[in-house]
């Protein structure tokens, strides 16, 4: 993943804006959560770049225990019947995860080729 010249981009900016992490202007997505073949502005090919499951585990982890503290919280707090609660954090969690996924890979993506991440390395 590495490429001919690499600019001043943080992978923290690149991967929050779903850019390339060399260039940090052209798309890194072609769909919701594919990865286009290559950088349309500097050419960056992203083929190497595999971000794995890592994301989505970070994401569940964190998004879970936020969701269940703030479930506790009105639990204790308001004590609404269970109905409530059914309906009112499975989309929360489900539009937290949708909603995170596609930066926090993007940022994944940013930091294996800030890190000059390689296969076996």
């Amino acid at each position: 993943m590495t490429g001919a010249y690499r600019a001043n981009v943080s992978p923290l900016r690149a991967g929050l804006a779903c850019r390339c992490p060399r260039c940090g202007r052209g798309p890194l997505y072609r769909g919701y959560l594919t990865l286009a073949p290559s950088c349309s502005v500097c050419g960056l090919d992203y083929g190497a770049a595999d971000s794995g499951d890592g994301p989505a585990v970070f994401i569940v982890l964190v998004l879970g225990a936020v969701i269940v503290a703030m479930a506790l919280i009105v639990e204790v707090r308001y004590q609404p019947p269970f109905w409530l609660h059914a309906l009112i954090w499975p989309p929360l969690v489900l539009g937290g995860a949708l909603g995170l996924l596609r930066p926090a890979k993007a940022f994944m993506v940013a930091l294996q080729f800030h890190h000059r991440a390689g296969q076996g390395r």
